[in-house]
């Protein structure tokens, strides 16, 4: 298959500086590495929305069992500041 793409001249450049580097034999090897590279990037950030999505539903899950209590910020700022200045006289 043949496919004729236009790039800007920064990307051209990009690609031409590559080729002529020896790092690819052509741009056409470049840019299919390109994409292979772009297809592992799409299925990681898939996996990784997947995976967000099912700690939301666990999340909403336990608050609707009642698993989740409110948080005291108050309390937890204390005990950050206790937990320090602990540290900090040892």
């Amino acid at each position: 298959m043949s496919l004729n793409v236009s790039l800007p001249p920064e990307l051209e450049n990009r690609v031409r500086a590559r080729v002529a580097s020896g790092m690819f034999g052509s741009a056409s090897e470049l840019i299919r590495e390109a994409l292979r590279l772009f297809e592992t990037y799409q299925s990681v950030q898939g996996a990784a929305l997947a995976t967000l999505k099912a700690d939301i539903e666990q999340g909403q899950s336990d608050r609707r069992a009642g698993r989740v209590a409110p948080l005291d910020i108050e309390a937890i700022k204390a005990e950050g500041r206790k937990r320090r200045s602990t540290k900090a006289d040892a």
